[in-house]
This record gives structure tokens, sequence and C-alpha cells, in this order.
């Protein structure tokens, strides 16, 4: 059965360092698929930036809606625009900075109901 999700009913991740919030997932009622719907604001000096993570068995792929930016991923450093996608390949270690002047605003598609199960950051 089709199933409409909104963003104003999403999930906040509390990531570090931008506003994500989950608007289909497995707790959601998804089977196999995520979408994050990702902020990252304008760095400030002191601002501490995410460290890189990985997924592991599964892509991610980031499309950018507004703002720009960069992916620094295992395979090379990606400048980002207002319509980019790129595909990040299972297990390789990542993550997307804000390098403009507003913030700079993403969907995240992953193929699985669960990300956090199989992601994989850094100790703190």
């Amino acid at each position: 059965m089709a199933r409409l999700f909104n963003q104003a009913e999403a999930k906040s991740m509390g990531l570090p360092g931008r506003k994500s919030v989950e608007i289909v997932s497995a707790e959601r009622g998804a089977q196999n698929i995520t979408l994050r719907r990702v902020e990252i604001p304008v760095p400030k000096t002191g601002d501490k930036p995410r460290a890189p993570h990985r997924h592991e068995g599964f892509e991610e792929c980031i499309h950018v809606l507004s703002g720009e930016g960069r992916t620094e991923a295992g395979s090379g450093e990606f400048q980002l625009r207002p319509g980019d996608t790129i595909v990040i390949p299972p297990g390789e270690m990542h993550v997307t900075r804000n390098t403009g002047k507003e913030p700079l605003v993403l969907l995240c598609f992953f193929p699985v109901g669960n990300v956090a199960a199989r992601t994989r950051e850094p100790a703190v």
C-alpha cells in the first residue's frame, strides 16, 4: 500500500554540526528505504566539523537542493552545487562540508531502512 510521508512529521536526528531529519525509514514504516533532509550551516570560527564516517554494506546517494559544498571521500574530493548528485560506495569514508555563504541543503537516500545500525563514526 502506498504511504505519504511529510517533513513536518520527520524525526530529528541530532547529528553534530547539521540539522538532519529522517523523513522515511524503517522506524517510520518503510521496509528498505531511508530518506533524510540535511542542512549544513555556514561554518563559524571555532566550529568542530563532523568527522568522516562510512556505511557498511550500502551506498549513500546525496542530492544538492541548495548551497555549495564539498564531499571528501576516500576516492577524492568533489565540489557540490545545486542539482548535483553524488553516490558514495559502501564502506568508503566520507564527509560533506559547506563551503558557501548560505546553508547547504541536501537530500540523502539510503537503500536500507535503518542507516544507524551500519554506520561507523570514528571514536571521539
